[in-house]
């Protein structure tokens, strides 16, 4: 990721072991369950394409699609995202930490607009609510 421009950095600590957190990032229907997205493609390999249709609260459907970068199992996923109007795809890092039956996640990514950021950071957070949602009861 590029060291210049509006970057964040979100960290929580998840109730469920890293292999969990894990197969929730990388398993397509698991994905589409906690993340509120329908027509989830995931082919997790350095490489590797992923596409989903996020609905976002209101019932507004966004395709998204990207690649992996970077896959470490159960350690690191470096994925790109072809943001709607964006030049370059943005590259997102989930880093995970097992802590016995805990894991702690992180996800990271810069932007060149503190807009940008600020509307990543947004959806990151919304991600991470549902991820925590759906590990409470999975």
């Amino acid at each position: 990721m590029s060291t210049v421009g509006y970057d964040y950095n979100l960290t929580r600590t998840l109730d469920a072991p890293v292999d969990k957190v894990w197969s929730a990032w990388t398993i397509a229907d698991i994905y589409g369950t906690w993340a509120s997205a329908e027509d989830v493609v995931l082919d997790v390999r350095p490489g590797g394409a992923w596409s989903s249709v996020m609905v976002i609260p209101g019932g507004t459907r966004v395709p998204l699609s990207g690649g992996y970068t970077e896959v470490v199992e159960n350690k690191r996923l470096v994925m790109s995202m072809n943001v709607p109007g964006g030049d370059e795809p943005v590259l997102m890092a989930v880093d995970l930490a097992a802590q016995g039956e805990r894991t702690q996640i992180s996800l990271s990514q810069t932007f060149d607009t503190a807009e940008n950021r600020d509307q990543a950071e947004q959806g990151s957070n919304f991600l991470l609510d549902g991820l925590t949602a759906y590990l409470a009861t999975a």
